[in-house]
């Protein structure tokens, strides 16, 4: 059975002031460890290997306390530029400069837990008891206010979970899923470069010394003409995304009142909000837990809630049914978003939700019926068209509820005079400018960390059976001038479910996935492309990158899997007649980068391995802004869409060559029209597609047998269709027509 190394931080206070990470990462963990076996410039043998051999182990996962901000503190200090005031201690006020301290809050009795897992071994067992021993010797964790203690166990990897779940607090684990904290961790090497950051510091400041001849008044070989400053070198980590999402809680909605108009979804949440507050509240005061009741309206309503904790507020989404075009958009099911340093435990909360209703009597009978109840969803299939289970990796969101934005109103028009106060286009525009701004600012609110590129607004709904926005006005505290369609297209996946605005905890500005085509990735080239480029050369250099970053992903020393390289554990290139490895592609038509997975590719269901791949995949190229093609130019690039109804992918009847198709092997099959028609067959029948009409039109002076073809199909076939020895790379590419 593996074994687990845990290490387990108590703070003096509930106070943390390092920045910019909470909670505190890995590598803050192991240099105060490395701090902590220092001996002044030195290192034991024993306490260097064993924190070698902490720093190759995969990252670890960690528990913290719920925490929340706390108030800012700003402070004036020297900025240690002492020379600007003639070096004059007494003009020391004179070069003071602001510096910001803003804590974060948390409730000191609960510890930070870290576990590394290990296969046991004679070395490993003695690495992970020394490391035991160094933990004994850590005074501090973050800034030298931050004073805390540390102790270490070794445990079966079951106990080391177990208590991970007993854990009073959220628990952080490496990941690849959308919208993940990248935290920097330990790696190969992160030991020797904190130690050369050490002995560089030492020697920051340098005397620019000129040489002269020693006299009897002045013996000295050298006049110092100056000092110079080096920064020492950066330590050495490697980052790695930290997944820590809220829990979900999904309940149907029933009752005389269900299914729930979607224009009243506002008076729907605040009536189950309501109710839920007035649930927990009061248990919590049947059972004298006055404390903990005086959480609940802060945590469910807002209500006498700082600023600093918006971030542990729930959020109810009452969700309209979106899964079919032709559904009513009505609101069946509520979703409850539990975030993980809610300071209210997650089994009270469901507790609160299940069975909760509102209960009216007949007038007449006194029959006592539901005007709505929730019950725990046992089926989550429908989360998904929110983005959520599994998650989605959309760039594109459009509005289901309009965006409260009050920061945006549009000018109301009386309508007793319209054509009098009709809007002209130049004071629509500005409206529409003035949304758009609204809207970047409500997805900071919301902290949504992924950045838009793209923001659309209108009052109309972007799909039918939807409403418009001043519809959801009615019986709320929003005016309708305020609410607002959108339609936001971001740099990188957000995580879901997605809301915003300033009705984001009354279920307005939730937001869907636009679907794009799974399986491929795209980005549009927007400067640097020379005009004579082979499409070869950038396909290539795209491969680099994507395997360069793939590789800063997965760890310097682990090997790259031929998902991404096309190459074996032997270092041999991939022979197989089905290539599992990613293809490249550029389209010339529209300046843009396309990267297909293999089983896009080949028309097949993805495997679980390379479905994790592709995620790995997605994190590992979001923000990649250059490529450094050689020839073809230095390209700037940014993220791109693939609709369903691209040319590359939608299907079609005729597909016509976008790069000429070279043949696998020749088959020797009289002319080269022949040859070239033989070997396309036979790729086409290796994807199990149904044989087409052939037009060729061979490439004279190639130095390869490769041609130009149209297919004709008497079925509709869908892409991407690439095909022939150089498909992996762009080559034997045909787009719809």
């Amino acid at each position: 059975m593996s074994r687990a190394l845990l290490l387990t931080i108590r703070f003096h206070d509930g106070r943390y002031h390092g920045v910019p990470d909470w909670p505190p990462s890995p590598a803050r963990l192991f240099q105060a460890l490395v701090a902590a076996a220092a001996r002044g410039d030195e290192l034991s043998a024993g306490d260097k290997a064993a924190l070698q051999w902490l720093e190759a182990l995969e990252p670890p996962v960690f528990g913290a306390p719920p925490a929340r901000k706390g108030n800012a503190i700003r402070n004036y200090v020297p900025n240690n530029d002492l020379d600007a005031v003639g070096r004059d201690p007494a003009r020391i006020g004179e070069i003071r400069s602001a510096k910001l301290v803003r804590p974060q809050i948390f409730d000191a009795a609960i510890p930070l837990l870290y576990v590394w897992s290990f296969e046991p071994s004679l070395e490993a067992d003695a690495s992970a008891a020394q490391i035991c021993i160094i933990a004994e010797r850590l005074i501090q964790l973050g800034r030298g206010v931050d004073m805390a203690w540390a102790n270490g166990e070794v445990l079966n990897s079951d106990e080391a979970e177990a208590r991970l779940s007993a854990h009073r607090g959220p628990v952080h684990r490496p990941s690849y899923a959308f919208g993940g904290s990248a935290l920097p961790c330990p790696a190969p090497g992160s030991l020797a470069s904190l130690i050369t950051r050490h002995l560089a510091s030492g020697k920051r400041f340098a005397e620019i010394r000129e040489d002269r001849q020693p006299s009897k008044a002045n013996p000295a070989t050298y006049k110092v003409l100056g000092t110079t400053f080096t920064q020492p070198p950066k330590p050495r980590f490697r980052q790695v995304a930290y997944s820590c999402p809220p829990a979900l809680l999904l309940f149907d909605l029933s009752g005389e009142k269900a299914p729930w108009m979607q224009t009243r979804i506002v008076q729907l949440v605040m009536a189950v909000r309501d109710a839920a507050s007035a649930k927990l509240q009061g248990a919590y005061n049947n059972e004298n837990r006055a404390d903990d009741a005086a959480t609940v309206e802060p945590v469910f309503i807002g209500r006498n809630a700082a600023n600093g904790d918006k971030s542990v507020r729930i959020r109810i989404m009452a969700l309209p049914s979106i899964g079919s075009p032709h559904v009513t958009r009505a609101i069946r099911r509520v979703l409850v978003e539990v975030p993980p340093n809610c300071p209210i435990p997650q089994e009270d909360i469901l507790w609160t939700f299940s069975g909760l209703s509102s209960e009216i009597a007949d007038a007449e009978t006194g029959e006592i019926t539901d005007l709505w109840r929730l019950t725990q969803a046992s089926d989550h299939k429908m989360l998904s068209n929110y983005g959520v289970e599994p998650a989605r990796n959309a760039r594109v969101w459009r509005s289901v509820t309009p965006v409260a934005l009050t920061n945006a109103r549009r000018r109301r028009i009386d309508p007793t005079r319209v054509r009098a106060e009709v809007k002209g286009g130049h004071e629509r525009l500005a409206e529409e400018d003035s949304a758009r701004a609204a809207v970047s600012d409500a997805l900071r609110h919301a902290g949504v960390t992924a950045s838009a590129v793209q923001i659309n607004v209108q009052r109309e709904p972007f799909a039918g059976r939807e409403a418009r926005a001043e519809a959801f006005a009615a019986e709320s505290r929003f005016a309708k001038e305020t609410l607002w369609h959108v339609e936001i297209k971001f740099e990188s996946p957000p995580r879901a479910p997605l809301l915003i605005g300033d009705g984001r905890y009354l279920g307005l500005g939730l937001l869907r996935p636009v679907e794009s085509r799974a399986g491929v990735l795209a980005f549009r080239i927007t400067a640097g492309l020379q005009q004579e480029t082979d499409p070869t050369a950038i396909t290539r250099a795209l491969r680099r990158a994507v395997m360069a970053r793939a590789q800063d992903a997965l760890g310097e020393k682990k090997p790259l899997p031929m998902f991404f390289s096309g190459h074996g554990d032997n270092g041999a290139a991939a022979r197989k007649g089905n290539h599992q490895h990613l293809a490249f592609a550029f389209d010339r038509s529209l300046q843009r980068l396309l990267v297909f997975s293999p089983a896009n590719l080949e028309h097949r269901k993805a495997t679980k391995e390379e479905q994790k791949h592709w995620q790995m995949l997605q994190v590992a190229v979001s923000g990649l802004t250059e490529l450094r093609a050689g020839k073809a130019g230095l390209l700037e690039l940014i993220p791109a869409e693939v609709e369903e109804d691209d040319r590359w992918v939608r299907p079609s009847l005729v597909w016509q060559s976008a790069t000429p198709y070279r043949v696998n092997r020749h088959a020797r099959a009289g002319s080269s029209m022949e040859a070239i028609a033989v070997d396309l067959r036979a790729s086409l029948l290796a994807l199990k597609l149904p044989m087409p009409e052939i037009q060729i039109t061979p490439q004279a002076g190639a130095p390869y047998l490769e041609g130009l073809v149209t297919l004709t199909f008497p079925v509709a076939v869908s892409g991407p269709l690439l095909l022939g020895k150089t498909r992996h790379f762009g080559g034997g590419a045909f787009v719809a027509t």
